[in-house]
């Protein structure tokens, strides 16, 4: 695919045209190297210090790529072997920190995009942490629990070499829950013979932290309560629509319930649910149920027939006023922004990983649609992730309420400083522009002061 950004400082498109060459078959890195690298060019034009040192040529490069196998056999003694990934894309401002993903489509492209993301979302939590992404190829759907088992020993027996409380902690994404980090956290405490905070997302009774499963989708949230009210408005008698029925959606779902929205559409990869009535929590707690058990969304409408299903299509046509993608990278296209601006949709805040591709970003901000990229309002899964970190250093749990108040002042903090920084360096309430460089400028400065590491 063919990008087009409008990048007009001279360094800065020099090291564009570099990285494109070179990585041309990369098109999710490209995008999100390329949006950035557009973004920042303002500040960059005010520091000839980040020339003279290479910044840019290093940040846009991972310190390090880590490829291996990964054999494992199934229930009926068959060998197979698939790929495991570590890209630790930055640690200039702390150990690496980034998920695990576990899906067909891992490959070196998606994780140096989802890591690349993540040195700027991590570094507008303010917490110490520095940018990374793993994973495999494996597919964990239709995998008995011992298979999946299997697996995730196999996985850590070799990333474990590879991380550390103090080197990489890694954590679950898609694919890799709550059950999947506790295997891994097994494997990891069986081979090196420690008990420490080396993954996030662990359970409550092995150094887990309260509100983690909710924290992206929570996080989100409050981002956007921020950003409507830079609008002077709330989420009262507002209407959303949600895309995703994962932990992101639901939580998502939940927390703009709480705060008065009505939220009419959940999806998966067979299409989405319409419910005019709004999902309330009596409903959620089905989703919940059902998608706990691994069924398709259309089980919805055969609980609640009033609702409809919509097979094969994605909830960007709806008529509403919020929107959230939550499901996965690449959702929004130009056409789908189209449709959210005819229908009267004013914000949309990311809830995946670069859900929405450069050319409908732009759209939807030409047509005056507040948009939040998901570096800055998806930052509340590692954020309290790194809350989880700090609680594992301490050997402290702190109760649900302080978590949760924590996790509101950091999205608050990261909605501020983005809100800002636009202001100071791109334009008012372009929050791509000011989360790319209020991220940017805190890992450059910690690169130039360690210096050509």
């Amino acid at each position: 695919m063919a990008f087009d950004f409008n990048i007009k400082n001279d360094y800065c498109k020099r090291v564009w045209d570099d990285v494109s060459t070179r990585y041309a078959d990369q098109e999710h890195f490209l995008q999100a190297a390329g949006l950035v690298l557009e973004t920042i060019s303002p500040v960059v034009d005010t520091m000839p210090e980040l020339e003279a040192t290479a910044v840019l040529e290093r940040f846009v490069e991972p310190e390090r790529i880590i490829m291996f196998r990964v054999p494992w056999t199934d229930d009926q003694g068959k060998p197979h072997v698939n790929r495991g990934f570590r890209v630790q894309f930055n640690s200039a401002i702390g150990p690496y920190k980034g998920g695990l993903r576990f899906s067909p489509e891992v490959g070196l492209d998606v994780l140096k995009f989802l890591g690349f993301e993540q040195v700027l979302k991590n570094s507008l939590t303010t917490l110490p942490m520095g940018g990374g992404k793993g994973g495999s190829d494996f597919d964990p759907h239709g995998k008995s629990d011992g298979e999946v088992m299997r697996f995730c020993q196999s996985f850590m027996t070799e990333l474990c070499r590879h991380i550390g409380p103090d080197t990489d902690v890694p954590a679950g994404d898609k694919g890799v829950g709550g059950r999947e980090v506790a295997w891994m956290f097994g494997q990891y405490k069986r081979i090196k013979n420690e008990f420490t905070g080396v993954l996030t997302g662990k359970g409550l009774d092995f150094g887990g932290s309260l509100i983690r499963p909710e924290a992206t989708g929570y996080g989100l949230i409050y981002f956007a309560e921020c950003m409507l009210a830079k609008m002077g408005t709330d989420f009262k008698g507002k209407t959303a629509i949600i895309s995703g029925d994962g932990n992101v959606a639901q939580y998502a779902c939940e927390k703009a319930t709480q705060l008065g929205a009505k939220v009419i559409t959940l999806s998966d990869s067979s299409g989405y649910i319409l419910d005019e009535d709004g999902i309330d929590a009596e409903k959620l707690a089905f989703v919940m149920e059902f998608r706990a058990a691994h069924k398709k969304i259309d089980e919805y409408v055969k609980k609640y027939p009033k609702a409809k299903f919509f097979k094969g299509e994605k909830p960007w046509g709806v008529k509403a006023d919020l929107a959230f993608p939550c499901a996965t990278q690449d959702e929004i296209y130009l056409a789908d922004a189209e449709k959210l601006v005819k229908n009267g949709v004013k914000l949309v805040a990311e809830g995946a990983n670069m859900p929405t591709r450069e050319d409908a970003i732009k759209f939807l901000q030409k047509s005056g649609v507040i948009f939040a990229p998901g570096k800055a309002s998806n930052a509340g899964g590692v954020a309290v992730s790194g809350l989880e970190m700090s609680q594992n250093s301490e050997r402290l749990s702190w109760t649900r309420e302080e978590v949760d108040a924590k996790l509101k002042q950091i999205m608050t903090n990261i909605h501020d400083n983005a809100y800002a920084t636009a202001e100071k360096y791109a334009t008012k309430q372009d929050y791509v522009s000011g989360a790319n460089i209020y991220g940017f400028l805190k890992v450059a400065r910690a690169m130039m002061a360690q210096g050509l590491v």
